[in-house]
């Protein structure tokens, strides 16, 4: 089995990304960050899916991205609520972090470098998402053209870099399809910007909403809040 770097947030879309590098052969390295956000109980989740899923290792990487504030997820600014689910995806949000995936990646590579590994996997989504820039095609195009530029293993050829975002043109309802045909838990996971100290769900935020619209139309309960119920 070939190793792969899989960017693990602990939720819905990162949990299903790793069942499909596992499916796909690979043996996963987790990579999970403590980057200062307010929905911290993610790396509870990230570590329940990494043990699930008999990951090879699971690293967790602190980064202080409060310092740089900027976002609802790292800075006293509110998460916006309930809003019209016809407007996510409209402009960038409050809660998009600046730079975030590029700074994940970059870490993801160092590490792939290291391993000797020519695949990362990333949970992006480009439908139904909340509009963030680093989750489009294009991004992700140019970001595995710089690991093929910018590392020893790239220049020398010694290894060709690839970014896998299987979930890039998938709806959440076809995520969540996808997920349970791998037989992922999806109780074990977590998606809501400002939960509770529990980790139970604030159900307003674009997460939350985003979330609910892929087990409605899905036809399934959704099986964290069946957790809290």
């Amino acid at each position: 089995m070939k190793p792969a770097v899989v960017l693990l947030s602990g939720g819905l879309d990162s949990a299903t990304v790793l069942a499909v590098a596992c499916a796909s052969g690979y043996s996963p390295y987790a990579l999970s960050f403590r980057y200062g956000q307010r929905h911290a109980v993610e790396l509870e989740a990230a570590a329940r899916i990494a043990a699930a899923c008999e990951v090879a290792e699971h690293a967790i990487i602190e980064i202080d991205l409060r310092r740089f504030g900027g976002s609802a997820l790292t800075a006293d600014l509110a998460v916006p609520k309930s809003q019209d689910l016809r407007a996510i995806g409209r402009g960038i949000p409050i809660t998009y972090v600046p730079a975030r995936n590029t700074i994940f990646l970059s870490f993801a590579l160092a590490w792939a470098e290291v391993l000797g590994a020519g695949d990362i996997f990333i949970g992006v989504n480009a439908l139904d998402y909340s509009g963030y820039p680093d989750c489009r095609p294009e991004y992700l195009k140019a970001f595995e053209h710089l690991a093929n530029l910018a590392t020893a293993a790239g220049a020398t050829g010694q290894q060709q870099y690839r970014i896998h975002a299987p979930l890039l043109q998938m709806t959440k309802a076809e995520i969540i399809r996808l997920g349970l045909s791998f037989g992922v838990d999806y109780a074990l996971t977590t998606s809501c910007y400002d939960p509770d100290p529990r980790g139970r769900p604030c159900g307003g935020c674009d997460a939350c909403l985003l979330r609910a619209k892929g087990f409605a139309e899905a036809g399934i309960p959704d099986p964290l809040l069946e957790r809290f119920a």
